[in-house]
């Protein structure tokens, strides 16, 4: 199926190609856009020749001029971040110049944003049938978030957490269900890995997105496994205008936090430049990112809380129009890190007493070709690719026989097109394939012994293959929206077959799903809409980004391995929501009220084995007999009194639990879940060219496993506890200020502190024999950073 796919694609490329060229036609369009309440100039605002891919942004001053246009009629939109977008009907004639001046209002809460992840294709925010939310480089910039994961805290529904003392292996929960149950895209393509997963929250860099887009509830029928409890979609930086912008900070993790080795700095230097041609014709932007973080030691047992790392990631997106109707993209990046978890990080691994090291070097890419049919129709073939070649140790006590080698590829193709039926309905439907291959290595090491006579004997154990997986799935989809009056109805499927090719463990699995889709948007008043949204999902039995991170100590190595009779998961999710948009006395309100129901079907779970002689214990993962429950509610408040103050807040209060409790403690709620969770974000404009940040993030209490040596008088470490852990609150402030150096050239200065009352654990296991999974609630000990940023669009 995917030579047809890849053969289909390739057909249709070069039926296009004949018509390349543009023709010079002197239709020109030349004006400026004003904000309608204040009369000024609005630079960096997006014009865009609708049904075409001809667009360009209004320069420093507010003006713009679109060249050689094609002749006929045309609606000419100008949108940008923050405003509502205005459209104005245009006839255009070979060798004549129009001039179209735009007054545009205030969107002050940002709802009438162009999103494309709730249907794989370009709307409003509040013409889309889901709800979707946005993280914006603005958020990402008050919070002080250098990585994708921190981020994502900021985010309703959403809980970036710690899971490795050693190495900092993290997940990100949505709705309470843990990393693999969401689908990380990165512009709306799969190619975010398992193994990319187990440490790609923190490899992402936050200057290499433009945005984050998070669609909450099941999204299988787009975006096929895995896609369970949500959707989280980079999108990269498109270039738009001729820019730059370069920065370095400097973070102090551990500021006046007592007991701990001290400080531990982690410096972060970023660029971001983009470049247009006079013709718009082609775009290129490019970024990136160094870091270099030391080691935390919170409470001075010469082992880390927080593992070193070094990072360095480059990348650029390009565009090309060889037509007025049609684009061509293409992207890439390399990600190059090394982390060293554990203590005496100067040492060879093999000479530390723990050591948790990876080191990645990943590279991917994509290919997009646009083109623009008909009046308003859209095909789009795409093709991407993922390529990580990882070294690895995961080792305790002067190990030689743990040093490893894993590399995964990762690809998806497809074709999808946006049919325009009539004015009020689309169907969009397409065809992908993606698939993926892992091959994990133990690495072969000397071995040492003593003969009968005395003598040193050296043998070598050969490198064994631990996993080597393919992994196969084609699906074709498609879904139809149509507006009736108030209504907006949606309905979709997908039909998918994947397989599993497991060369180790001889346990090849392949299924065929089918996954529907329906939700209705009702519009209750101008002011207040209403969302009902059902959906199916699955999750093939994979290799998951736990299965490739071993949990290591000095007493203890936990392996996580699929029983060979797994099973696929399956869920049923419903959704009901509230979205109210409304200026309360002078005050742009924004007030969402969301609630969540996800049945879990052959839910996969963890049955802890026991201990072999050497300390190694199995996590097996197996069907729960008689399925879970996710549920529970979400609520957030956007609040504008003006354009000098905004304040966003969130809050989840949710259940999740298994139907039959797990064996080991006996207890059916999910582990590390707190049942109430949520942040605020609050950025104040509060005199000319100074600004202050102050944000919060609360976690409830959560039920956490214990496997140390510090267990209650009676109880076996094998066997472990059941702990609950207290709730924290993690407050940040930052100020800021503008010092403009020439007339397009801007310089911030700023500094602030996160988790300024130290709301971290306090009972980190200690010493070599640690429970390493024992680690719960914020990321960072108090934090206090400053730094600066060049740029001539801050």
């Amino acid at each position: 199926m995917k030579k047809q796919i890849l053969l289909l694609s390739i057909l249709i490329l070069s039926s296009f190609s004949a018509n390349a060229n543009l023709v010079r036609t002197d239709a020109n369009i030349f004006g400026h856009v004003i904000n309608r309440k204040t009369k000024e100039h609005i630079p960096y605002i997006n014009i865009v020749l609708k049904n075409t891919t001809i667009g360009i942004a209004t320069d420093a001053t507010g003006h713009y001029a679109l060249k050689n246009l094609p002749e006929g009629k045309f609606m000419l939109c100008a949108e940008g971040i923050g405003f509502k977008p205005q459209e104005i009907e245009v006839e255009l004639k070979r060798g004549k110049s129009v001039e179209i001046n735009f007054e545009i209002e205030e969107d002050a809460l940002n709802l009438n944003e162009v999103v494309v992840t709730a249907g794989r294709t370009s709307q409003k925010r509040t013409e889309a049938p889901v709800i979707v939310n946005t993280i914006s480089t603005k958020m990402l910039e008050t919070t002080q978030s250098v990585v994708l994961g921190e981020g994502l805290n900021f985010c309703t529904g959403l809980r970036y957490e710690n899971d490795c003392q050693n190495c900092g292996f993290s997940q990100i929960r949505m709705n309470g269900m843990e990393g693999p149950y969401s689908q990380i895209l990165i512009n709306s393509r799969p190619i975010f890995s398992g193994l990319a997963g187990v440490y790609g929250l923190e490899l992402i860099p936050a200057n290499m997105l433009e945005r984050i887009e998070v669609v909450r509830g099941g999204g299988s029928v787009l975006y096929g496994s895995n896609a369970i409890a949500g959707t989280i979609n980079l999108i990269l930086k498109d270039p738009k205008v001729n820019s730059f912008e370069a920065g370095f900070n400097t973070s102090l993790i551990g500021t006046g936090v007592s007991g701990s080795n001290g400080p531990a700095a982690d410096y972060n230097a970023t660029f971001n430049a983009t470049l247009v041609t006079d013709d718009h014709k082609t775009g290129i932007s490019v970024f990136g990112n160094m870091r270099d973080r030391k080691m935390f030691d919170a409470n001075e047992d010469s082992f880390s809380e927080i593992a070193p790392m070094k990072n360095t990631v480059i990348g650029t997106r390009i565009f090309h129009r060889p037509a007025y109707r049609s684009k061509l993209s293409l992207d890439f990046f390399n990600i190059r890190e090394q982390r060293k978890g554990g203590n005496k990080q100067d040492y060879p691994d093999h000479e530390r007493d723990i050591s948790e090291s990876v080191k990645h070097d990943m590279v991917a890419g994509a290919l997009t070709y646009e083109q623009y049919l008909r009046e308003s129709d859209l095909l789009t073939v795409f093709a991407s690719g993922q390529y990580l070649d990882r070294d690895s140790y995961y080792g305790a006590k002067q190990s030689l026989s743990d040093y490893g080698n894993t590399k995964d590829k990762t690809y998806n193709i497809g074709v999808q097109y946006k049919l325009s039926i009539n004015e009020p309905s689309s169907l969009i439907g397409g065809v992908e394939h993606t698939g993926s291959h892992l091959k994990d290595k133990k690495l072969g090491y000397p071995e040492y012994s003593v003969d009968e006579n005395g003598e040193l004997v050296e043998t070598h154990v050969p490198s064994t293959v631990v996993s080597d997986q393919s992994l196969s799935t084609t699906g074709a989809f498609a879904q139809y929206e149509i507006k009736v009056d108030k209504f907006k109805f949606l309905a979709g499927a997908r039909v998918e077959h994947y397989s599993v090719d497991d060369k180790q463990a001889d346990s090849d699995k392949s299924g065929t799903v089918f996954v529907p889709r329906a939700s209705v948007m009702y519009d209750i008043s101008s002011y207040l809409q209403t969302r009902l949204g059902f959906s199916r999902g699955y999750r093939a039995p994979q290799i998951f980004d736990e299965d490739l991170h071993i949990e290591t100590s000095g007493s203890r190595q936990v392996i996580n391995k699929n029983d060979p009779d797994l099973k696929q998961e399956n869920s049923t999710s419903l959704t009901l929501s509230f979205d109210f948009n409304k200026q309360i006395g002078g005050v742009n309100t924004n007030i969402l009220l969301e609630g969540f129901y996800n049945k879990l079907h052959n839910p996969f779970r963890n049955e802890i084995g026991e201990p072999d002689e050497n300390g190694t214990v199995i996590y097996t993962r197996v069907n729960s007999k008689d399925g879970a429950v996710v549920q529970g509610f979400n609520f957030e408040l956007k609040l504008m009194p003006s354009d000098k103050l905004n304040v966003t807040a969130g809050f989840t209060l949710q259940s999740s639990k298994y139907k039959t409790a797990e064996e080991t403690f006996g207890e059916k709620k999910f582990f590390r879940t707190p049942n109430t969770y949520g942040f605020f974000a609050l950025d104040w404009e509060f005199a000319k060219n100074f600004g202050v940040s102050a944000t919060g993030n609360y976690t409830g209490r959560m039920l956490v496993p214990y496997f140390g040596i510090n267990l209650a008088e009676g109880a076996e470490r094998d066997a472990g506890e059941l702990r609950k852990s207290k709730s924290f609150f993690d407050a940040g402030l930052k100020f800021h200020y503008d010092m403009r150096i020439s007339k397009s050239v801007t310089v911030e200065w700023f500094a602030g502190m996160k988790n300024i009352f130290n709301s971290y654990q306090k009972d980190f296991d200690k010493g070599i024999d640690r429970d390493p999974s024992y680690i719960y609630g914020p990321s960072l000990p108090r934090t206090a950073f400053f730094g600066f940023r060049i740029g001539n669009l801050l």
